[in-house]
């Protein structure tokens, strides 16, 4: 039997906005993967301790990647990248 060749299809490049700092990334990643692979590794801060907040469960459990976009709290783990996009830390 003679397996089926699918066609890769590659994400298409895309940038969007963090803290008025633009991140290229790939239609489609979340924001989280998106600031990693950008070198950013907190993108937040604890409101009762001041320290850094990134990814932890990498599902939208824990809340420890939350940020802002247009207003409304979402987790960047679950955030998927679009092309102008602006998300702003917690």
């Amino acid at each position: 039997m003679v397996g089926l060749r699918m066609k890769e299809e590659k994400a298409r490049p895309v940038r969007f906005w963090f803290d008025n700092e633009e991140v290229e990334a790939f239609e489609g990643e979340t924001v989280a993967a998106a600031l990693v692979a950008a070198g950013m590794r907190g993108f937040g801060r604890n409101r009762a301790t001041g320290a850094r907040r990134g990814i932890f469960c990498a599902m939208g459990l824990c809340q420890e990647c939350i940020v802002l976009m247009d207003g409304h709290v979402v987790e960047a783990c679950r955030l998927p990248v679009c092309a102008g996009l602006e998300v702003r830390s917690v």
